[in-house]
């Protein structure tokens, strides 16, 4: 606990009792599963089993010269595991709209410029919507379409302005005024 109010991740209190206790600060209120904030998802995902054990081929795979280290624990690619397995597949799309509250408020507020004349945005990946939803909401005249996997957005809820299309980004991706494209790694 030490380390942790070292790091701030928690703070050093006393109680009502007078003896020593811990509270959170705004770090930890970020691992709390409640809140319009919470990451608690996305570090459920990159902890799981499922996401950690392609780290185990990662010495094997950079030796070949073979970046696949998912294929490799799985045998196959992260999106085709996901579609077989409904838990997985419900957990990315969780993390990525926690990381999507998070992230999507700063481009609304600080880039707002970038979507004057824009009528169209084309979310690449879109999973449950939630991105379009807030730059739908803070850009009223903009129509979203909510662009990912067949099995991701036929369980993505309806939302006023959003459009939900399946498909694979690699073949084609639905013609917009602008893409939005967020990038999340993982080996």
């Amino acid at each position: 606990m030490r380390f942790l109010v070292c790091q701030k991740i928690f703070q050093k209190k006393c109680t009502s009792n007078g003896t020593k206790g811990y509270a959170p600060t705004s770090t930890s209120l970020l691992l709390m599963r409640h809140g319009e904030h919470s990451m608690a998802t996305l570090v459920l995902l990159e902890s799981s089993p499922v996401m950690l054990a392609p780290w185990h081929y990662l010495s094997a795979c950079v030796r070949q010269n073979d970046p696949l280290t998912f294929e490799a624990a799985h045998g196959k690619d992260i999106w085709s595991y996901a579609a077989e397995h409904p838990a997985h597949s419900d957990l990315i799309n969780d993390a990525m709209a926690c990381d999507a509250r998070a992230s999507v408020p700063t481009i609304v507020e600080g880039c707002a410029e970038l979507f004057v004349g824009v009528n169209t945005v084309v979310d690449v990946g879109g999973g449950d919507r939630t991105t379009l939803r807030a730059l739908v909401k803070a850009f009223p005249w903009i129509r979203g379409i909510n662009f990912d996997l067949p099995h991701v957005v036929s369980v993505a809820l309806e939302s006023n302005g959003v459009k939900h299309v399946g498909g694979d980004m690699f073949a084609a991706v639905p013609k917009a005024n602008t893409a939005f494209l967020k990038v999340h790694i993982s080996i």
